[in-house]
Formats: C-alpha cells, structure tokens, sequence
C-alpha cells in the first residue's frame, strides 16, 4: 500500500447459549474503516457452530445469522488454486481417508517446525479436491453438525468472494502458513491479490480484510494490495517467519506501534484482552485494546464459541464441557472492554449480543 489508514472493520469469535436464531445484526449496515464506528460480527470459518467449517453452507448461514464478514482460511491445491481449508492437512475435515484412490497420498511433512501426518491439498490438484466432500472437524464437540458429513465440497476462494458479493457482506480471508507454502513454489500472495483484483475488491474501500500470523507476508501484501490487514496474534509462540519475536512482544504498545506501520488491526486471542486469574476466571481488561486504539489499530478478538470448554470458568454453565455456555455474556464482556469486532463461530449470538449492546449505548 502507498499509504497506510488507521483502523479496519473487523470482528471476533465468541460463543454462548444454544440458539440458532437468525437474528440481523445492527452493524448489519456494513463495515467501517472508523475507530468510532460500530463493532462487526465475523461469521469464523462461517457458521462453523452448526455447519462443518468452511463450507458454502456455513458462509450462508453466518450471513443470515447476521455475520457482517465471513473467514475464510486459504491454502492452495498442486495447480495454485487458493480454497477454504483450515489446514492444509485435511484428514479432519474431508473424507480424504475413506477414498481408496487416494490412499497412497497419506505422507508426513513438517509444517512451521511441526511433524504432521496425513493428506495434503497441495498435494491434490484443484479437480481432484473437488471430488472430496467436507465433513465435521469436531465430532465429538459438535455431534448434530454430522448429519452434514458428506453434503458440501471444498469451496475455492473465489467462490467465497462470489458468496460475498451477491450476499452485501465483507470477506476477511487468513493466509495460512505462507512461509510454507513460499518453500514449495505455491505462494499465496499472489493468486490472493488476483482474485480479489478479478471480483474488484482490491480497494482500500472494499470490505476486505487479509490476515495472517506471520508478518513478512503482511508486509509483502502492504505493497501489493490496498485493503486492510490484520496482525493476528496467538496467546502464545510468535510468528514462525520470525524465530526470536513473541506474540507478547508485539501486544506491548511499543510492539502495537510496529505493527500500526504495516497493518490495520490486530487479530487477538481473546485473553490478551481479558486475562484470566488462577481459577480460570476473566478480570478486569488489558491495556492491549486501549494501547492499539491510541496505535490507531481496530481490535478484533478469536475465538468465541458457544461451548464451555471454550470459555472462561465465569461464563460456563454446568460442567459437562461440550454443553453450552453464556457466550452472549461472553460477547457483552468483550464490547465492554472495547473491541472493535466479534470472531464466531455462533454469529446469531454474537450478533444479538451486539445489537443489545448498542442499544443500550444510546
């Protein structure tokens, strides 16, 4: 980018009780680039709480439930075509390991310093991926999301813009482990530039939101496109194209600043925010919000879901960790300390807890 803006519509995960309420959100007007405007619902993965995770199905859902963005995660198939996978290795999300034909695919490589076992997408071209069928990565979490096993294919990127577009939401795609995938000649920064330049939505005004764990591909996309980007930072380790730099590091106001030269938003787990204490319990908010608004960067907050094993003790219900939880008390909390934007994989709740929230702002 030629010039940097200060903020970007974004939002964060959140998960609380059972509903599927199709409930329009209030920022349903669409995103904006003010730190004063109103905070966004992120439909994570699409409505990855009653549907198998990046589906068509699940991008459909969220937009109903209200979602002002939908996520999709991209890693590219053999012949470079970029599709909505949360791993590359899909052994948890397709049916790859029930097709025969496909058998002697099933290897071991280390991605980002990890040994992992199983199939690849790139690994299959674009024509072979299609033929396999999405199915439910947490089975024993999220049970009733089986009977969907089997009904939804692997959607490209460019199939989720269409979604986007026709659908009035924004897109905010993650690029994962673009280290790798630069090792083996299949970079994603530049089949991700073309199609967003294919659908017209490469402006700086277009909702569009291009996040990332590492920082030299942000950095790289800061040249290349003019949308916004979002660092994203996990509660531990730090980005792997970076050894010796910590996540923690970059929270720091110092670190926000750094981050404020290159990107738009951070992307933060949800305890940089609201820490927890020994018992497992949220107290009173960081200074990570406060210190990136004064960076000029939007806050944005992952995951919530609605189940209990997900949250903090003080907004769980019972004891069994698959039920669930109070994620609408969950989502107030997180708008109270500030964030700009909601993660979830449960946007009707996130949602509804938003629209609440804004009411009583008045």
């Amino acid at each position: 980018m030629t010039s940097r803006k200060t903020s970007i519509a974004a939002a964060v995960a959140l998960t609380a009780a059972a509903t599927t309420l199709l409930v329009p959100t209030a920022a349903q007007a669409g995103p904006s680039t003010d730190l004063s405007a109103d905070p966004v619902v992120i439909g994570h993965r699409g409505a990855s709480g009653y549907r198998p995770e990046h589906t068509i199905a699940a991008y459909e859902l969220a937009i109903r439930q209200g979602a002002d963005y939908i996520e999709p995660d991209l890693v590219s198939t053999k012949d470079g075509v970029l599709v909505a996978r949360h791993e590359n290795e899909i052994s948890g999300t397709t049916d790859v390991a029930d097709r025969p034909e496909f058998a002697d695919r099933r290897t071991t490589k280390v991605i980002d310093g990890r040994t992992v076992t199983g199939w690849f997408t790139e690994d299959f071209t674009y024509k072979e991926l299609r033929t396999l069928r999405a199915v439910e990565r947490l089975p024993g979490v999220r049970p009733d999301n089986t009977a969907y096993d089997g009904g939804f294919r692997v959607p490209t990127l460019d199939e989720v813009l269409k979604l986007a577009r026709r659908e009035g939401v924004g897109v905010y795609p993650e690029t994962k482990h673009p280290t790798y995938f630069d090792s083996i000649g299949l970079s994603l920064e530049e089949p991700l530039v073309a199609a967003l330049e294919k659908r017209k939505l490469d402006d700086a005004d277009d909702e569009v939101v291009i996040q990332s764990f590492e920082v030299s591909n942000l950095r790289d996309l800061d040249t290349m496109v003019d949308v916004d980007l979002a660092q994203l930072v996990d509660g531990a380790g730090g980005p792997f194209d970076l050894p010796g730099t910590t996540y923690a590091s970059m929270v720091t106001a110092a670190g926000l600043r750094t981050i404020a030269t290159y990107a738009d938003g951070l992307g933060a787990a949800k305890n940089w925010v609201l820490p927890r204490d020994a018992s497992g319990a949220t107290g009173a908010p960081s200074a990570v919000v406060d210190d990136a608004h004064a960076a000029g960067l939007v806050v944005h907050v992952w995951t919530l879901r609605r189940e209990n094993q997900f949250m903090a003790t003080d907004f769980r219900v019972g004891t069994d960790p698959n039920a669930p939880g109070d994620m609408y008390a969950e989502s107030l909390a997180f708008l109270g300390a500030g964030v700009d934007g909601l993660f979830s994989d449960n946007p009707d709740i996130a949602a509804r807890a938003l629209a609440d929230w804004l009411a009583d702002q008045d």
